[in-house]
Order: C-alpha cells, then structure tokens, then sequence
C-alpha cells in the first residue's frame, strides 16, 4: 500500500517538474511600443520693426522724412501724434524742437520697438547790415577846425581836419555845407561874432582851396552864443574855437 502511494507522489512531482520546465522554456509574448506624442505647434514669430529718419539734424522750420518697415506684426503705432501706420510707409515731418520718434509693431508673437530722435536747431537770426544815414556819413567824415585863442589862422592840425573834411565833400558833390565861426565866452558878443566870422571864412577859403566849390559853402558866425562845453576852463575855452561844419539844405 506505502509502494503504491509513492509512486502517486512521483508521478505528481515529475508531472510539475514537466510543467515548471515547459513553463520557462516559453518566450514572453512582445508588447508594442506607445505612439509618439503629438509634435508641438510652432510658437508665432516675434514682430521686427525699424524707423529712420532722414535727415536727423535740421533747422527750424526745415522737414525730415521717417522712413519704416516691419514684419509679422499686425498693427503699428508711430508716436508722438501721428498714431496708426501700415506695415511699410514713409511721413514727412516738421518738427520746432528735438524730439524722438519711436514706431511700435505688436503681433501673435509679442511687439517690438524702434526709434529714432531729430535734433532741431535755431537758426541764427539774420545779418542786419546797417545802412548809415548821410548825417552818420557827415558827421564820421567831416573834421571841425580849431583855432587859437583871438586867432582865425588855420594852424596844422585844423589844415589836417579840413583836408579830411575836404576829401568826404568830393565824394558827394551835390551835397552843401554850412562852416560856423564860434569863440570861447571871453571878449564882447560883438567881437566874438566878429571873430566868429573871420574863423568860418578862413574855413571856407581853406576848403576852396582844396578844390570845393565855394557855392557849396555857407558861412554864419554864432560868436560864443553856442558853445560846445559851458565850463569855465582853458579845456573848454579850448573846444569853442574852432569853425564847425553842418549840412546844408
């Protein structure tokens, strides 16, 4: 009875050493790889955008063109003031002051930017030539003549000043002149208008004699009725002797 019970125990243990060596004498069945993940979308391109201007130095007054140009953009502002542009575009602009223009591109992909500044200058204000009147013209080129005191003769320097005064005359020979004979406050009214005279004849024969018409010449005497300088002083004594010279009508 124990013989025939071990061989059962056998028989089953040879049948699960049979099972156990089929079992990893079997190839594992492959498993299929997982699709590939979907490829990512391309992210929108970044707007490019470029502004210049053309000059970027003026005058006042004076013009200067902005020129600009952009890509992938779907709106562009130019500021200040003139506000929406196209994609590509040119404006002209007259700006009083430096200023600083700036163009801003925005598209899917993000805005940029770009500027540009205009320097403006001041012109200089225009060159006023003056124009000299004939009384600035007389009064810079016609000498009076000095004299010494109770004296009507020409001295050295009054033949200097009416060679001068001579010489501006020949340049406008239509123009007249009056020679006044004036005198220092010493001595009478009578003989100061006396002297007066004989200062302002000596003038004019003088001027004559250097080739001025004597038409041209008017003689008056104011004595010391019209002195230059009031003071009581040889200085001023000094500066009211002399023959003076006024244009004529």
């Amino acid at each position: 009875m124990r013989t025939r019970t071990n061989s059962r125990a056998l028989f089953s243990t040879l049948l699960m050493i049979a099972a156990l060596g089929a079992a990893c004498s079997k190839k594992p069945v492959a498993q299929a790889p997982p699709p590939p993940p979907p490829p990512m979308a391309e992210p929108p391109a970044r707007p490019t955008v470029t502004l210049q201007a053309s000059p970027t130095f003026i005058q006042k007054g004076q013009s200067t063109k902005l020129t600009w140009s952009s890509t992938n953009a779907t709106s562009l502002t130019l500021s200040p003031e003139i506000g929406a542009v196209t994609a590509e575009g040119t404006q002209t602009v007259s700006p009083q002051d430096a200023i600083t223009y700036t163009i801003t591109a925005t598209g899917p992909g993000g805005s940029a930017d770009s500027s540009v500044h205009i320097s403006v200058s001041v012109p200089p204000p225009p060159v006023v030539i003056h124009e000299p009147s004939m009384q600035e013209l007389f009064d810079k080129g016609v000498k009076d003549a000095y004299f010494d005191y109770d004296k009507a003769d020409i001295r050295a320097d009054a033949r200097d000043a009416l060679s001068q005064t001579a010489q501006f005359l020949k340049s406008y020979p239509q123009m007249k002149v009056v020679v006044e004979g004036h005198c220092d406050e010493r001595g009478s009214t009578e003989y100061n208008l006396a002297l007066g005279d004989r200062r302002a004849a000596a003038a004019k024969q003088f001027l004559v004699s250097l080739g001025i018409a004597a038409d041209r010449l008017e003689t008056v005497s104011y004595g010391k009725e019209r002195p230059f300088c009031s003071a009581a002083t040889e200085e001023c004594y000094t500066q009211n002797r002399r023959a003076h010279f006024a244009m004529g009508k």
